[in-house]
């Protein structure tokens, strides 16, 4: 029988963490599961369907050669999700300690990002390639995060509270630049400021 192909196609990926997820297993792992598959094919989708799921060291060149403020933000991004993808794995795997450390990689690569957009000169809300998708993924991936912190044994629970609530700061910051006028001084109102619309999940493209 010929061989398997050198390289899989996102499709039959994502087959294959399907049938783990269908395994027996506990309702934590089986839900960790779920999350991986949703990152899966989030990591997929951000490239055209012809290419195959994001690869760390393709991305990792590409961010070297690239001299465009806007793309090497959106490639720091697409870092940041392959490292979120990755601890997401480390903790099915029952591997505490390395996805906490994955996870603060993956919150460096997202900082990065927005270190990147925020020292470019671009404003935000006249331009917004590069912010809007950052928010994007720092919406989802906080929901992603969410759930983590409820699977984490309470003893080992910190560094994710830590890692949720600076992506949660971080996207507060991104959203005031792309929504200046919705996010007035607090002492001018008890109102909480609105947290702009809300974007339906879209790809972020290199």
């Amino acid at each position: 029988m010929a061989g398997a192909p050198a390289s899989e196609s996102p499709p039959s990926r994502i087959a294959k963490v399907a049938i783990i997820n269908s395994e027996p297993m506990s309702s934590g792992r089986r839900v960790v599961t779920g999350v991986l598959l949703l990152l899966l094919g989030a990591l997929a989708g951000s490239a055209s369907p012809a290419r195959r799921a994001d690869s760390e060291a393709d991305l990792l060149a590409r961010l070297e050669r690239e001299l465009n403020p806007v793309k090497r933000a959106k490639l720091e991004i697409r870092l940041g999700r392959v490292k979120l993808f990755q601890a997401f794995g480390a903790f099915d795997r029952e591997n505490v300690e390395e996805c906490h450390e994955l996870l603060s990689a993956y919150l460096e690569r997202m900082k990065g990002a927005w270190a990147t957009l925020n020292s470019s000169g671009r404003q935000a809300w006249r331009h917004s390639q590069g912010f809007r998708e950052l928010d994007i993924a720092l919406r989802e991936d906080g929901r992603f995060l969410a759930d983590l912190k409820h699977r984490v044994p309470y003893q080992q629970r910190a560094p994710v509270d830590k890692v949720a609530q600076e992506v949660d700061e971080l996207r507060d910051r991104v959203l005031k630049e792309l929504f200046p006028s919705e996010h007035p001084p607090k002492k001018t109102s008890g109102l909480a400021p609105r947290r702009g619309p809300d974007y339906s999940m879209g790809m972020v493209q290199g």
